[in-house]
Formats: C-alpha cells, structure tokens, sequence
C-alpha cells in the first residue's frame, strides 16, 4: 500500500490540511504510513480526547494528570485540617509572628531589670549589677541569633519529609 498526502487525508476526515500537519508534528501520524494507518491512528487519537485522556490541542492539558494533581492537592488540604485539629500544625508565619510578639515580650521584660535590680537590691554594687546585665544582653542576643536561624534553616531547608509536605512547623 501508498502512503497518503497530508491533503488526501484532511479531505478524507473532514480536517484542514493544517490540521493534518499538526498531527503530524505531533507524531500522531507518521510519514510514510498508509492512508489506513493514519485513519486508525486519528481515531485513536479521537478516541483519548473524547474519553478525557488526551488534549486536541499540542502541549495542552494531559486530563489524567490533571486530575491526580487535583486529587493530590485536596488529599493534602485535608491532611493540613486534620492535622490543625490534632493541634500539630501551625504556617511558618504565624509561627515567626507568636516568636516575634514573645521575643519582644521578654527584651521588655529583660530592660526593666536594672531599675528593679535597684529596688530590691539596693546594696549591689553598680559593677556587678553592670556585668549581670552584659550577661543577659549576651545571652538575649545569642536567643534571638539562634531563634533567626532556626527559622530561616526551618524555610529554606525543610527535613527530609515527603515531597507533598509542605514546610511547616509540628
């Protein structure tokens, strides 16, 4: 048997002439092959697009992945609500906005301690009650140095968990 021009072949099955090119750029129909391979070919082809399995259009929408990929993100949006209720899920941002508003708390708490040094103390000598507090500057500035690469390790370096996890804290 002949091969068939790409114009026979639109004619046959009703399509442009651009049409046919199409399909055969997309390696759909194959040069060379026979006018009943290619029709065997085209309704195969017809036979995934109407079933959902294919796209009419080059490089659109595999349906089937399109699918799982839905499938995947509702699984994981309510694997997040039901671990929310579980109280073992918390975003990242509300987890720096807590440490933040305590962070801040405590640096209050921390600069009223000399004046309250002074009150209950009031015999400390000024050198002592001056190296105490150095001691909690360094230890509140190595918290806070610490607590910043905690975070940023915990964004820009997640554990080894599965690949559908999404960064959070537990």
């Amino acid at each position: 048997m002949q091969s068939i021009s790409q114009a026979e072949f639109a004619e046959i099955v009703g399509v442009s002439e651009a049409r046919v090119s199409q399909l055969v750029a997309e390696r759909v129909l194959m040069r060379g092959d026979t006018a009943h391979e290619w029709l065997m070919a085209y309704c195969e082809r017809m036979r995934d697009i109407a079933a959902g399995r294919a796209s009419m259009e080059a490089g659109g929408l595999d349906l089937v992945q399109e699918r799982a990929a839905l499938a995947r993100e509702q699984r994981l949006g309510i694997a997040i609500k039901n671990a929310t209720a579980r109280g073992e899920y918390a975003p990242i941002a509300m987890l720096a906005e807590v440490l933040a508003t305590a962070s801040q708390a405590v640096s209050e708490r921390f600069e009223q301690l000399p004046g309250m040094l002074r009150k209950v103390c009031p015999d400390l000598p000024d050198t002592v009650r001056d190296k105490l507090m150095s001691a909690i500057a360094d230890a509140r500035n190595e918290w806070v140095r610490a607590t910043r690469q905690l975070v940023v390790t915990a964004v820009t370096e997640p554990d080894d968990e599965p690949e559908d996890a999404e960064v959070t804290a537990r």
